[in-house]
C-alpha cells in the first residue's frame, strides 16, 4: 500500500508521518503542494505543522493549494484521508470536514501528552483500535479548539462521528472535548493531536504519567493498510 503525504510551505511533521506510514507497514510517498498529481497512491495524510506561517486562518490558505483539488476529488471517490493538526484544518476549510478550529482558550501554545479516549472505530482510521479505548499521543497546537454550531454538533454527536474525545483534561477548549471527526462516510479523519510522533517503543516519556511504550499512535496507520487489504 502507498500512503501520500502533502508537504506544504511550513509544514513540520510531513517527514513524521513519512516515517510512521513506514513503521506501519506501508510505502509513503512524498507529495507537494503546488502539484495535481497523487501519483496513484492509496491513501492520504495532510500533516501538522504551520502552512503559510498560519497566516489568514490556520489551514486556511493550504486548503487552497493545487494539489488540494485532487485531495477533495479523491476523498469524495471514498479514498482514506487523515488531517493531523494542521491537516485537520486543512480539511475543515476544505469543507471536507464540518466545524472549524479556532485559538486555544488559554490564548496560548500547548504541547504535552494528551490521553484520548476512541470513540468510533468504524473509520478508515480507527478501525484498529477497540470502543473507548484509551491512548495517550502528543498533542501540541496554537489554534485547536473544535467549534461547530449546536445543530452541526448535535449531528456529529448523534451520528457517532466524533472519533477521539479528550480525557482528563480539554486542553484547547474544544465544544464536548472533541479531538477529532469524521466525514459521513468514515474516510476522510481530522485529528487534532499528533499520532505520527507515538508509533515508535522507547520514544515516549518513560514516567509512569506519561505514555507507556510511545506507540499508542500507530494503530490509526495500520487502521489504514488493513482496511485496504480488507478491501483488496
Amino acid at each position: 500500500m502507498r500512503i501520500g503525504v502533502v508537504t506544504f510551505p511550513g509544514s513540520l511533521d510531513d517527514r513524521d508521518a513519512q516515517r510512521a506510514v513506514r513503521l506501519a507497514g506501508a510505502e509513503p510517498v512524498a507529495l507537494w503542494h503546488g502539484e495535481h498529481d497523487l501519483h496513484g497512491v492509496d491513501a492520504l495524510v495532510l500533516p501538522g505543522g504551520f502552512s503559510y506561517g498560519d497566516y489568514l486562518r490556520a489551514g486556511a490558505i493550504a486548503s487552497l493549494s493545487p494539489i488540494m483539488a485532487e485531495v477533495i476529488d479523491a476523498a469524495n471517490k471514498g479514498m482514506p484521508v487523515l488531517g493531523i493538526c494542521n491537516g485537520f484544518q486543512m480539511l475543515t476549510e476544505a469543507h471536507l470536514l464540518p466545524g472549524g478550529l479556532i485559538r486555544n482558550e488559554a490564548g496560548a501554545f500547548i504541547c504535552r501528552d494528551q490521553r484520548l479516549r476512541i470513540e468510533n472505530t468504524d473509520t478508515a482510521w480507527t478501525r484498529g483500535f477497540t470502543a473507548n479505548q484509551e491512548i495517550t499521543i502528543p498533542l501540541k497546537n496554537g489554534e485547536g479548539g473544535f467549534i461547530a454550531s449546536a445543530e452541526t454538533l448535535a449531528r456529529l454527536e448523534g451520528e457517532g462521528r466524533v472519533i477521539a474525545r479528550y480525557l482528563d483534561v480539554n486542553p484547547n477548549g474544544s465544544l464536548n472535548d472533541i479531538a477529532g471527526v469524521s466525514n459521513e462516510r468514515g474516510n476522510v479523519v481530522g485529528l487534532m493531536p499528533h499520532p505520527e510522533h507515538a508509533v515508535e517503543p522507547g520514544f515516549g516519556p518513560d514516567t509512569a504519567a506519561a505514555m507507556r511504550s510511545g506507540v499508542d499512535g500507530l494503530a490509526f496507520f495500520t487502521s489504514a493498510i488493513e482496511r485496504s487489504l480488507v478491501n483488496a
